[in-house]
């Protein structure tokens, strides 16, 4: 029998096997959509699992999770399945607007998220992002990236019913659910783990247990990711069993070699064995379980760390890749409108194999977070220019999520290659970049914190607040209206190329008002270590009250921020993605959108300077003489060269 015809047969015997009615127009649509996206599905986890004796069985079983996932869909998002099916790329709007927080910081619980929902109108929001939510430890839980079951919310911030309740909520008033799903590890109070510590067989084979031995291998070409948590990417078994009190806990290994689990984050966070296709299986009951909550989005967390292999770094491997697009198969099977978010915060070259209409539909832009700041850092748009000549294309089918800042460090993420073809030493570069932003370098305007500094080689990563790392802080304290209003200057302008860089642009909300760091995390024994709770403040209702007061900090920013996006909705061009324009000023970034509403041009001045572009750009851009500033409402000649004041940005439109 052939694939095809093998897949073909599969919706009875499911049917049966489920006790489906195989006539009914419901069946028939998982029918369909099995056989579209069967032999794709198989095939890919043939390459994973396909030497297996019971492979056929294991093949089987995934797509009898899928079918009951479909059974238990509700109707309103079986009715969304349709609707996003017939326009695939419903995300790449201008209206398109997306705020991320985490429920406890912003509203103390998901009632609290429900009864924000006219703020998230008021906003404009189309797409919220609320930071991990479900069940974890109470102490370790590395911000709820260390998850206990995915059953369960985090009883601190409500139930799974108000959950459900909350998306259905946000759904209906056009803002569309994200969560993470974190899969490339458990809590280590995770049932799964508990029963691993227990001894039973078939959990530690849910997970990466070997000899210390074996572990060595691995280890000698493994980074630390954590370095200040603990040496390596292994822990020791033995120390959960002596706190469980197991004695004579069963063991594969030889008595001789202690065992030793995959931990590659923190300790408490157990890495999962997709070798083994229950493993697969069990994570993909857990997706659907989720996406069938009413969630339309998962941002895919770590997803360069979820295979792993012996000679290798075990960082975006292949099979890593077929993994994504075998889950991502298995959606379009049983939750066809969900959408995948890639989250990897790796080399430009590694981001961009993740966004596929087959794998991530979306993903994180981390290179032009990273040169956004950088080109405040130096003045210059290099790099930045150079980015989006050369890294910002994608597939039609996909889109960048474009940020300034999220919940997680800032690392300096460009190529080496890339700066050493502008005459800029990488190592070095990042040095002055962590310099600068941690304010060590003379005259810098940051006000961040090192994050995982290593006191040897002088690397880390950056923590810190827009507006910190923006000068708003400095500003404030010197009680300086000029370092005042350039802070509010640069915070508007990034924000500014985020609203007009195509793709879905995304906020951390509290930037938007210009919340600053927060150092009470440092009385906080739980998260002393870790500077990005800085970072993550709580959201200050009060400060947002202000925002519609005129001539506060939190009014100057969050009126120029509104102003863009209201812009954002009337211009569809600004959906697409850019042309990189070269302006002939090394302090201001170009780019262009080329649509069939007409041009429009984008100049960024990153310098508290006032620069000039030459007119001869402008006409190379089908600009004509006129044009009209879309942000500041004002006509612009364009058949003489335009100066554009300290961290202006403009949106010009001919007319």
């Amino acid at each position: 029998m052939s694939s095809s015809q093998h897949i073909d047969a599969l919706p009875d015997r499911l049917a049966e096997r489920l006790g489906a009615d195989s006539r009914s127009a419901d069946w028939r649509a998982f029918a369909e959509r099995l056989r579209a996206q069967g032999d794709r599905l198989r095939a890919l986890l043939f390459v994973l699992y396909g030497h297996r004796d019971d492979f056929e069985q294991r093949f089987e079983d995934i797509l009898a999770t899928a079918a009951a996932a479909w059974l238990a869909r509700p109707a309103e998002l079986k009715a969304l399945d349709a609707e996003r099916e017939a326009n695939p790329r419903w995300f790449q709007s201008e209206h398109m607007l997306g705020g991320i927080a985490y429920v406890d910081l912003f509203a103390k619980n998901l009632d609290g998220v429900r009864e924000r929902i006219p703020y998230f109108k008021e906003l404009s929001l189309t797409y919220l992002h609320l930071m991990p939510l479900f069940k974890c430890p109470e102490h370790n839980s590395d911000g709820g990236y260390a998850v206990s079951s995915y059953r369960e919310v985090n009883p601190a911030l409500g139930t799974m019913d108000e959950l459900r309740d909350l998306a259905g909520d946000l759904r209906r008033e056009g803002i569309s659910l994200c969560l993470d799903f974190i899969f490339n590890h458990t809590s280590d109070e995770h049932e799964w783990a508990r029963r691993a510590i227990a001894g039973d067989p078939k959990y530690r084979a849910f997970y990466r247990i070997m000899p210390r031995s074996e572990a060595d291998l691995y280890d000698r070409h493994l980074r630390e990711i954590f370095p200040d948590q603990h040496p390596g990417a292994f822990s020791p078994l033995s120390r959960w069993v002596a706190e469980e009190g197991i004695s004579n806990s069963p063991s594969p290994l030889p008595p001789s070699e202690e065992a030793w689990v995959w931990t590659t984050f923190n300790s408490f966070q157990w890495d999962l064995n997709y070798a083994n296709p229950e493993v697969f299986n069990a994570m993909a009951e857990e997706m659907l379980f989720i996406a069938n909550l009413g969630v339309e989005v998962l941002r895919m967390d770590a997803v360069a760390f979820i295979w792993k292999r012996l000679g290798t770094n075990c960082e975006n491997l292949p099979e890593a890749h077929l993994l994504i697009q075998a889950f991502n198969a298995v959606a379009r099977i049983a939750a066809p409108s969900l959408l995948f978010k890639s989250e990897a915060i790796v080399h430009p070259d590694e981001v961009a194999k993740y966004i596929r209409p087959d794998e991530c539909q979306l993903s994180y832009n981390p290179l032009l977070m990273a040169l956004l700041w950088n080109s405040l850092a130096t003045r210059e748009v290099n790099l930045l220019a150079q980015a989006i000549k050369t890294r910002s294309r994608i597939h039609a089918d996909c889109a960048w999520v474009n940020y300034v800042r999220c919940h997680d460090d800032i690392g300096w993420t460009f190529s080496d290659e890339d700066a050493w073809q502008l005459g800029i030493k990488g190592y070095d570069h990042r040095q002055f970049l962590n310099a600068f932003y941690t304010g060590r370098f003379p005259g810098s305007f940051a006000r961040g914190l090192p994050f995982q500094e290593n006191p040897k080689t002088g690397d880390c990563r950056i923590s810190g607040t827009c507006a910190s790392l923006a000068g708003l802080e400095a500003g404030l304290k010197a009680n300086d209206a000029v370092l005042i209003e350039l802070a509010i200057r640069r915070i508007l302008l990034i924000h500014g190329v985020i609203l007009s860089y195509g793709g879905i642009p995304l906020i951390y909300l509290g930037d938007e008002i210009g919340l600053l760091n927060d150092d009470s995390f440092r009385d906080d024994p739980a998260k002393a270590g870790d500077s990005r709770w800085a970072h993550r403040p709580p959201f200050d209702w009060t400060a947002a009250a202000l925002r519609h007061e005129k001539h506060t900090v939190q009014s100057r920013i969050y009126a120029g921020l509104k102003r863009m996006i209201e812009i954002r909705k009337e211009q569809p061009a600004l959906a697409t993605l850019p042309e990189h324009v070269e302006t002939g000023n090394a302090h201001v970034l170009g780019f262009a959108h080329y649509h069939a509403t007409g041009p429009l041009l984008v100049l960024a001045n990153f310098s508290e300077q006032a620069h000039t572009v030459p007119a001869h750009v402008l006409h190379g851009q089908g600009m004509a003489w006129m044009a009209a500033d879309l942000i500041t409402g004002s006509r612009v000649a364009l058949n003489e060269d335009v100066t554009l004041s300290p961290y202006q940005i403009a949106w010009l439109k001919p007319g």
